[in-house]
């Protein structure tokens, strides 16, 4: 059997499983009734003090975040290339340079652009 006929039934198999416990879950969970209550802010089980001053949340923020998950998921490419990098040829060594090449570039930008540093601004 080919490769891809095994990962295609694997594949199938998983969404079958899941559209299977979803289906169930519908049938015979719990249905809660909807209520005032339900439709509240929830946070941490207190109530909100002022729904009123409710204020959006800084774009420099989001900047952060967005610079946090690019790099760390760098870090998890690199943990895949030492892993899969077996043998190591001149080939491997040029991408992984062309790689931490990239990550230097990504890196220098964030501190020339002081993204991190607004946030305490």
């Amino acid at each position: 059997m080919s490769p891809y006929v095994t990962f295609l039934l694997y594949l199938l198999a998983i969404v079958g499983f899941l559209g299977l416990v979803l289906t169930l879950n519908a049938w015979l969970g719990p249905k809660p009734a909807m209520t005032s209550t339900k439709f509240e802010p929830f946070e941490c089980g207190a109530t909100p003090v002022d729904i009123v001053n409710v204020k959006a949340v800084p774009i420099k923020y989001y900047a952060v975040a967005i610079i946090f998950i690019l790099f760390d998921l760098e870090t998890m490419f690199l943990f895949i290339w030492a892993l899969g990098a077996r043998p190591l040829t001149g080939f491997l060594m040029f991408t992984l340079a062309l790689f931490i090449f990239l990550l230097v570039i990504s890196l220098l930008y964030v501190y020339k652009a002081r993204i991190l540093e607004a946030v305490t601004e």
